[in-house]
């Protein structure tokens, strides 16, 4: 699907070109070790190869994509080995989030995560697993955005991106996976009220909670 239609105001066409590999890469729909090619890459997203380039060299930094010289660029490994450094990491950001979000929101952060919270609430916890996970990352998206703090936002959403890979790897043994959607539901309406101290217990028991269901699995 093209990714030139629609731009929003001051969006480029790297920044789209990066938001939708990224997303590919997230949910290893370009599974880790697949080569990314630039022809391709362009010819699919309905742009030029110079905004693919750009969007790669944001991906490396962001660990989904690493490249070698007269190699060319690779989704990286999903490193399971990783969890223990991710989760240490995000218990400490995603309560702080939750916290800043819930005390520094905008009427329209929060008009949008209300809408979110009836959304979340209303899923088919049946339903597919893929777009579950999608709607679970796209809450922690809207919490970070909602904070306000674009560096708090952009560290959060890269240890996301990461620990969303790992969810993949196992969705198909995740029973609890729609449990663990769905109790965003608690943690948004917490944020839209502006209840500071239950929005930073229920984003850490969400962080807790991901990794013993991965940990069971191991």
């Amino acid at each position: 699907m093209s990714v030139t239609a629609e731009l929003g105001a001051g969006e480029s066409l790297a920044d789209r070109a990066y938001a939708a590999i990224r997303d590919r890469l997230v949910m290893l729909e370009i599974r880790p070790g697949d080569p990314l090619n630039d022809d391709r890459l362009a010819a699919e997203l309905g742009t030029g190869r110079t905004p693919v380039r750009e969007a790669l060299k944001r991906l490396e930094v962001d660990r989904l994509v690493v490249a070698y010289p007269r190699r060319g660029t690779f989704a990286t490994p999903v490193d399971i080995t990783d969890l223990a450094n991710l989760s240490q990491v995000r218990f400490v950001l995603e309560p702080l989030a939750a916290r800043a979000a819930a005390r520094d929101a905008g009427a329209a952060d929060r008009a949008a995560l209300r809408e979110l919270a009836r959304t979340i609430a209303g899923l088919d916890p049946e339903g597919d697993p893929r777009a579950l996970l999608r709607a679970d990352v796209e809450v922690h998206r809207a919490l970070y955005r909602a904070t306000g703090n674009p560096h708090l936002e952009d560290v959060c959403v890269r240890l996301d991106n990461l620990a969303t890979r790992i969810w993949v790897l196992f969705l198909d043994r995740l029973p609890a996976l729609p449990g663990h959607v769905h109790e965003h539901a608690d943690l948004l309406d917490a944020v839209v009220a502006g209840e500071e101290d239950r929005a930073e217990a229920l984003a850490r028991a969400h962080v807790e909670g991901f990794e013993r269901s991965i940990r069971a699995l191991l």
